[in-house]
């Protein structure tokens, strides 16, 4: 979904995931210009205990949350274009790694991203991937 700032992109998503047979399920927000870069990929993947400094327990993540429902990726332009490639993966296998996990986590997650970035016109004029 595209469109400028506050036209409502958010709840052209909400509206798409409360029609469907997914309505029961979450819908999880995600504001990937939000979070900073070294914890993006922990808040949507999860992490296991010990797999970095600070993770004193397994932490499901955002991903997981949403099995069975939806998760709403908004500003996912701003994602580095390794990030935007793990995600690619999400999508083509429907399963996870945790950070610091030894397993793939099966999921079943719709995915609605959004952008407020004219996309063609950036791919056109060879701009592509994150500008943080």
């Amino acid at each position: 979904i595209t469109g400028e700032n506050g036209t409502g992109k958010e709840l052209v998503a909400r509206n798409i995931h409360e029609r469907s047979r997914r309505w029961k399920g979450a819908f999880v927000e995600v504001n990937c210009a939000a979070i900073p870069r070294e914890l993006i990929e922990s808040e949507l993947f999860g992490h296991e205990k010990g797999s970095f400094t600070g993770a004193v327990a397994r932490r499901t993540g955002k991903f997981e949350q949403a099995d069975g429902g939806t998760i709403f990726l908004d500003e996912v332009a701003d994602a580095s274009p390794e990030l935007q490639a793990k995600l690619l993966r999400v999508l083509q296998e429907r399963e996870i790694d945790r950070v610091g996990g030894q397993n793939v986590v099966p999921v079943d997650t719709r995915v609605i991203a959004t952008t407020n970035r004219d996309l063609e016109k950036e791919i056109k004029n060879g701009k592509s991937g994150s500008y943080n």
